[in-house]
């Protein structure tokens, strides 16, 4: 397992399957965080070759969408990571915003089947160089 890309899951809310199963058979070896503070602490450990995350988006924050965009900052500093986020329709605008203006290398609005993230992470393999 320590060959394999390292895929970061990051489920704050969840209401969701999890996906594990089909991240491992697409040859991730996975590291599960149930907030983006203890990802970003992971990130570091397991320099991740993807990530996937929620977009929850929070109108109480004033500086921030959403805790997804603390999570993106350090991404920035890491070319070679992937990230898939998934959203709800309702807040598409404001998780465009928030695409415009940090890395994100695909997204999915719910309800999220396992086709759709199947071929989102064969895709974002092929731009990393993964062969899954």
């Amino acid at each position: 397992m320590a060959n394999l890309p390292v895929l970061l899951m990051i489920t704050e809310l969840g209401g969701y399957p999890d996906f594990s199963s089909l991240y491992q058979a697409c040859g991730y070896q996975v590291v599960k965080a149930d907030s983006v503070r203890k990802a970003v602490k992971l990130i570091r450990q397991h320099k991740p070759a993807v990530m996937v995350a929620e977009f929850n988006f929070q109108s109480d924050f004033r500086d921030r969408t959403s805790s997804l965009e603390s999570l993106l900052a350090v991404v920035q500093r890491m070319p070679d990571t992937r990230v898939i986020v998934f959203y709800d329709r309702e807040y598409k605008p404001q998780f465009e915003k928030l695409r415009a203006r940090l890395p994100v290398h695909a997204a999915l609005a719910f309800p999220v089947t396992e086709v759709q993230l199947r071929e989102c992470l064969l895709g974002v393999g092929q731009e990393a160089g993964i062969d899954a």
